[in-house]
């Protein structure tokens, strides 16, 4: 597809879902292979993708199933030896383990633990290794400096290194190039090409995402924009959008992920309001998202994962003055507190009330505690008294301990007096009052159970969901 410098298209905002179709290859493949690659068209190279993990491996596949020689480089042994099997360690992402099989089985694919050797060989080298949060809520680059480290050795003239672990303003070109520069002797544009291109995926669906978003790219100059951007059109089938600086990609991957917290935060004030005047939040919702320009996410118990709790703070670490930011993190992670209030209230109190969470990843069918919102719930009813057991069709039962709560075992009898769900799990709606006969609330925090059958004497609270119909007069302005 053409190099742009802005996107072509996007999606209408009904509301909902937005799922766009996947671009078709439209490569000449196989492609030259060419030592070194310098960006012609209808070439390819060797790349080294540092960081072969849940994001890391299927980039390399991807790389090597578009005619590259792909070096995985990770720390772990477990995670090399499987690759060099041809076998990948993602059971859950769909069509990467067929993908790696095929590339290795190519001698396209392959892993190592020497990260010099693998930049040394490579024409590229895309990092993709985490950067969190540390206990202050400020970016912990302690896995980021490590890789960097670990590949500056290898790099030489004409390398093209591109970072797509999600960064704060400015570090590409401010912390990352100087790093590189003093580390290999090599001056940033002219010598060494260094870009920042956002990984824009989704766990579940990376490989339909890889060939369906748009690709941001934007180097420290001219010609590293110009590399990196012939480097994805080589291997991906989505629009590459050649950005003007790193530091607008680098802006465009956090307004992205901070528009959405943003956007939650809101559904669940305008959830609490629904909940004060009587009305469905689900049907309001539906209603406003009728009109295209607007599309309301939908409110819950929190927001977990790698990527919406976390990046807004990289904004805030750099610009505190982002007050409306700052304050859809309070709103978002106090939701954990309704739910907790609400059980306390239909309980009469916590201490040794037997609480049963439903759900303990950060969302329903990924297997990964990101963030999760479960763990500080867990926490809060477990300070406050209550006896926590919980279930997730994902975790053994030593994860759950391990979690601080006592395994359930689906379908069996259950002395819980309160069910919150944390997830919006399929099982769900499958869930039989008869297994709970002391049930007195069950709190709805994905807002996935409203139609459930329950003993009248058990109370429903959604997130602005709930099954009174009763409109409470809501006071008017005088006119």
């Amino acid at each position: 597809m053409p190099i742009v410098e802005r996107p072509t298209g996007g999606a209408s905002l009904l509301g909902g879902s937005i799922v766009l179709p996947a671009n078709a290859c439209g490569h000449a493949l196989p492609p030259r292979h060419v030592s070194p690659w310098v960006g012609e068209p209808g070439t390819a190279g060797t790349v080294a993708v540092v960081g072969a993990g849940k994001m890391g491996l299927p980039l390399a596949a991807q790389f090597a199933g578009h005619g590259w020689t792909a070096i995985a480089y990770d720390i772990s042994e477990a995670v090399v030896g499987a690759i060099n099997e041809g076998r990948s360690h993602l059971v859950e992402e769909p069509g990467v383990a067929e993908l790696v099989a095929a590339s290795h089985a190519a001698g396209r694919l392959r892993a190592t633990t020497d990260g010099v050797a693998a930049a040394r060989e490579a024409d590229v080298v895309v990092l993709i290794v985490p950067v969190k949060l540390d206990a202050a809520h400020q970016p912990d680059y302690s896995h980021m400096d490590a890789a960097v480290d670990a590949i500056a050795g290898g790099l030489h003239e004409d390398s093209l290194v591109v970072f797509e672990t999600t960064l704060p303003v400015g570090d590409t070109r401010g912390r990352y190039a100087a790093r590189l520069e003093a580390a290999t002797g090599l001056r940033a544009d002219v010598d060494l090409f260094i870009a920042f291109s956002p990984e824009r995926l989704y766990s579940g669906a990376v490989l339909r995402n890889l060939a369906t978003y748009p690709k941001l790219v934007g180097g420290l100059g001219p010609a590293s924009t110009e590399r990196a951007a012939l480097f994805y059109d080589s291997v991906l089938d989505a629009e590459i959008v050649a950005m003007s600086s790193a530091e607008a990609a680098e802006f465009s991957k956090l307004a992205d992920t901070t528009y959405r917290d943003v956007n939650i935060a809101l559904a669940n004030e305008f959830a609490a309001y629904a909940d004060r005047v009587g009305v469905d939040i689900r049907e309001v919702i539906a209603a406003a998202n009728s009109q295209p320009y607007s599309h309301i996410h939908q409110p819950g118990i929190g927001v977990g994962g790698h990527c919406i709790p976390v990046y807004p703070h990289f904004l805030l670490s750099r610009a505190p003055e982002l007050t409306l930011v700052a304050r859809s993190r309070e709103v978002n992670d106090g939701q954990i507190r309704i739910a907790v209030d609400a059980v306390r209230e239909a309980l009469g109190g916590l201490d040794g009330a037997p609480v049963l969470v439903l759900g303990l990843t950060y969302r329903h069918g990924v297997n990964e505690l990101a963030y999760s919102r479960a763990l500080p719930l867990v926490d809060a009813l477990a300070a406050a008294g209550a006896r926590v057991s919980a279930f997730d069709p994902l975790l053994s039962d030593e994860e759950v301990r391990s979690l601080g709560a006592e395994p359930w075992m689906w379908g069996t009898p259950s002395d819980a007096r309160a069910i919150v769900t944390q997830t919006g799990d399929r099982r769900w709606p499958m869930l039989d009052a008869a297994w709970f006969p002391d049930l007195a609330i069950l709190v709805d925090g994905r807002n996935t159970l409203a139609d459930l059958a329950l003993p009248s004497g058990v109370r429903y609270r959604g997130i602005g969901v709930s099954r009174s119909n009763q409109i409470p007069s809501v006071p008017h302005l005088a006119s």
